[in-house]
């Protein structure tokens, strides 16, 4: 790492809000064009790179740069422009599904009981201590891997698979009312 970045980082562990905004205003346009690259969508990808700055500053204590500033940034934009993919083709599947479905055989009854479970299921994703909360998002919404979630924030292993485990219990043992024949 170069001796202005490692000057730069260590003012943003500071706190330096001056050396935030440079290092943004640095990266922000070469970032989003690469972004595009990858998501093929500038509202997506400005999505990706607000998140990745928000995080560098929400985290800036605990930032731990090896290499190079820019390396790091351009590795997490891909990593989450990926991650935006990913998400995009689960939705389409889903419309796909759906639209392949033959409608007209849907009992009234089951789609009252699945919007009930649904509501339900949210319900309870909210009580979720937010820690738990976050992990099981990552995990079943985003669609990340244990080890993904770790890395990305900054936890063990051990701790994600407790938090996962803990969140699915407790989720069973609520849900339990809610069978389909």
């Amino acid at each position: 790492m170069k001796a202005f970045e490692k000057h730069l980082l260590k003012s943003i562990k500071r706190g330096d809000i001056k050396s935030y905004e440079f290092l943004f205003r640095l990266h922000y346009e070469p970032l989003l064009s690469y972004s595009i690259t990858i998501t093929k969508s500038e509202a997506d990808s400005e999505e990706v790179i607000q998140d990745l700055f928000y995080k560098i500053w929400k985290d800036r204590k605990n930032l731990n740069i090896k290499h190079s500033i820019s390396s790091y940034l351009y590795q997490s934009v891909f990593h989450n422009s990926l991650q935006v993919l990913k998400r995009g083709k689960l939705n389409e599947k889903y419309i796909q599904y759906s639209l392949n479905q033959p409608h007209q055989d849907i009992d009234p009854v089951e789609i009252l009981k699945y919007e009930e479970l649904n509501r339900a299921f949210f319900q309870l994703m909210e009580e979720l201590p937010e820690k738990r909360r976050l992990i099981f998002k990552m995990n079943r919404i985003q669609g990340l891997k244990y080890q993904e979630i770790a890395d990305e924030l900054s936890i063990s292993l051990k701790t994600v698979e407790k938090n996962m485990t803990l969140a699915l219990q407790y989720f069973r043992e609520n849900l339990e009312d809610y069978t389909f024949n």
